[in-house]
């Protein structure tokens, strides 16, 4: 079978343009979702699909979608896309690369003249971060029914600033419905995020299924007091309860490998240096790729706080906000890929997916598989997030293999 080329100096471009959007002073990104700065990026993003022949549309919970047209438009596409949005003190690849390796993948068939059957479809993921609005993946939740539009559009970010008016305040409120949303296939490129790939030595990973996950906000609840007048015995510091619950957390993640715990937004009220805290708010996420053990998780973490509030006498309000289960990808996108990369000569090793990514949920409904390239240290979600043009280039070129693949090459010029 025929293998095409991508152009790995116009996609480094690309991805070197898209960072100088929110760029910051470590060499990161900070992108939130919805925010001027992701509008910015949206616009820019969307000028250089229509630049490359797409037709775009934009649906009611601000997904983005960029469209080639094969010879027949009754088939469903074959799809690809990740996010622009990034973490507070994000990288410059998180997402993006998965957003401009399909628009390379578009600019490239531009350039070899290839006719498709099927047309070429790249998602633009709203909110897929859920570090503005919680919880994560959510434009692509609601297009898979996870959740309901109405929903998402009535949540707000800590500030109290409500999703629906961002949306129409940047100018990203569609029209496109999101119910029947298709795809022939579905491919999600991706940095690992972490230090499989490269601990191996392989050039690609191809992603078999992603871990499950879980989140939690916790409120311990202690009583405010002075900190000079009120004798150690006599506290309720909602502070120590929650360091315990933090502890407890790491314990159980160590006790379920390769099971992950992780507290990351922690909030102090009243926040002052001679008060007791009365208050803490903080984030909880735990993952596993068995939902068993995920499960087992849970229950241990409930178990915890019971035996905290007892020791302490604070009480801890636990509320799930979101789950999903452990997926499995699908084996006909899998072979794709698989079958791309050792067409194209690169190494590579199956992988498991630790984070959670829009082609999660697309899954829902369509047949899917995501291709990772290692980042330097396996770092991520943090400004000094890196990788190197040529990793970026061959993760690009398994996509646009694995993609036409599916996607029936007619003719080439």
């Amino acid at each position: 079978m025929q293998t095409f080329s991508i152009n790995g100096e116009r996609l480094w471009d690309s991805l070197m343009e898209m960072a100088k959007i929110g760029a910051t002073a470590k060499g990161g990104c900070r992108r939130l979702a919805l925010t001027d700065l992701d509008k910015q990026s949206r616009e820019l993003y969307i000028s250089w699909a229509e630049e490359a022949g797409c037709t775009v549309t934009v649906d009611q919970i601000g997904n983005i979608s960029a469209t080639r047209p094969g010879t027949d438009m009754s088939l469903a596409p074959v799809g690809t896309g990740s996010h622009l949005d990034t973490q507070p003190s994000g990288g410059k690849f998180d997402g993006v690369f998965g957003v401009l390796s399909g628009l390379e993948v578009i600019r490239s068939m531009n350039d070899h003249g290839i006719v498709t059957r099927h047309p070429i479809e790249i998602s633009v993921w709203t909110n897929e971060e859920g570090s503005r609005f919680a919880p994560a993946m959510m434009g692509s939740g609601v297009v898979s029914g996870r959740f309901t539009l109405q929903e998402i559009l009535d949540s707000v970010d800590v500030d109290g600033i409500r999703l629906g008016d961002e949306l129409q305040r940047i100018g990203f409120a569609g029209d496109a419905p999101i119910s029947g949303r298709k795809y022939h296939a579905f491919f999600e490129t991706h940095i690992e995020q972490g230090p499989y790939l490269e601990a191996e030595e392989k050039q690609i990973g191809v992603v078999t299924g992603g871990q499950g996950q879980r989140w939690y906000n916790a409120t311990c609840i202690g009583r405010e007091s002075h900190a000079g007048t009120t004798p150690m015995h006599l506290r309720k510091d909602a502070l120590v309860a929650a360091s315990e619950l933090i502890q407890k957390i790491e314990s159980i993640a160590k006790a379920h490998p390769p099971g992950c715990g992780t507290v990351g937004f922690v909030q102090v009220k009243p926040n002052s240096r001679n008060t007791i805290p009365g208050e803490i708010e903080l984030s909880i996420d735990l993952r596993h790729e068995n939902d068993d053990a995920l499960s087992a998780m849970d229950y241990e973490l409930s178990a915890a706080i019971a035996a905290i509030e007892q020791q302490t006498g604070v009480s801890i309000e636990l509320e799930p906000i979101w789950y999903y289960e452990p997926i499995a990808f699908d084996k006909d996108c899998i072979a794709a890929v698989s079958l791309a990369t050792k067409q194209l000569g690169y190494s590579h090793m199956p992988i498991i997916a630790g984070a959670g990514h829009d082609a999660c949920y697309v899954s829902d409904f369509a047949p899917t598989s995501m291709i990772f390239t290692p980042c330097l240290n396996g770092i991520s979600h943090n400004e000094i997030e890196s990788t190197t043009p040529e990793e970026c280039e061959a993760g690009c070129s398994v996509l646009l293999n694995a993609m036409l693949s599916m996607a029936v090459v007619e003719s080439t010029a």
